[in-house]
């Protein structure tokens, strides 16, 4: 079968034009710089849409917020749902709408940081959009990325979806209660995972029965 492929510099793509992500990624410095000064941790959750990414974080938020004070941004095109799912008594959460935009930027984030009182924070989750290829181009100034798939996905999510792995501390496996029944194997998943980027830290995890949430707690160093 003959695979056609461009050739370098033949995308016409606005977004991934070399001086915009120079300009993101000045900007994602600045974050870091911001939340170091505050002492804030920064986590960028990533993922496609209903991998989990909602679900995982506020199983994390649950299990650490006697710990830390956290707080939230949540991203997604239009709506607010997943911020309304994670808004608490104790943790502030920020929506994003990004649009027709496919992924959050620095510049995005640096606006939501400017709504939350970071002296009050000790640690963020930055719930990206749905998607598996734009977010790995734009880093925000997280000090961890995560990556959620999961087995309802299928077999292939993370051979056919390589370069967002490329970048990621830890992968969350998710849904493996699930595995069976989709004839999905997780250890293949995160075999696939390891081909990819060997450091990252690959954990299977249930968001639905709240397993494997305190290993990716270790993963995170938190």
């Amino acid at each position: 079968m003959e695979i056609i492929k461009p050739e370098e510099g033949e995308i016409l793509d606005i977004e991934l034009e070399e001086d915009f992500l120079k300009r993101n990624k000045k900007l994602a410095e600045e974050n870091r710089v911001l939340l170091e000064k505050h002492k804030v941790r920064a986590i960028d959750v990533m993922g496609s849409i209903g991998s989990g990414k909602t679900s995982l974080i506020g199983l994390l938020s649950s299990f650490l917020s006697k710990i830390f004070k956290i707080g939230i941004i949540a991203g997604d095109l239009t709506t607010d749902i997943d911020a309304k799912r994670l808004e608490g008594e104790e943790i502030k959460v920020v929506q994003i709408n990004t649009g027709k935009e496919c992924h959050l930027d620095a510049n995005l984030v640096k606006k939501a940081l400017q709504n939350l009182e970071l002296d009050k924070i000790d640690l963020i989750f930055i719930e990206n959009v749905g998607n598996l290829i734009c977010p790995a181009e734009f880093p925000l100034g997280a000090h961890k990325r995560i990556v959620v798939v999961s087995v309802t996905e299928g077999p292939w999510m993370v051979v056919k979806h390589p370069y967002i792995f490329e970048e990621a501390d830890v992968v969350v496996i998710n849904k493996v209660d699930l595995s069976e029944a989709m004839g999905v194997s997780p250890g293949k998943l995160a075999k696939d995972v390891e081909k990819i980027n060997p450091k990252a830290k690959t954990i299977p995890v249930s968001c639905r029965k709240k397993e494997g949430i305190e290993e990716v707690i270790k993963a995170l160093n938190l």
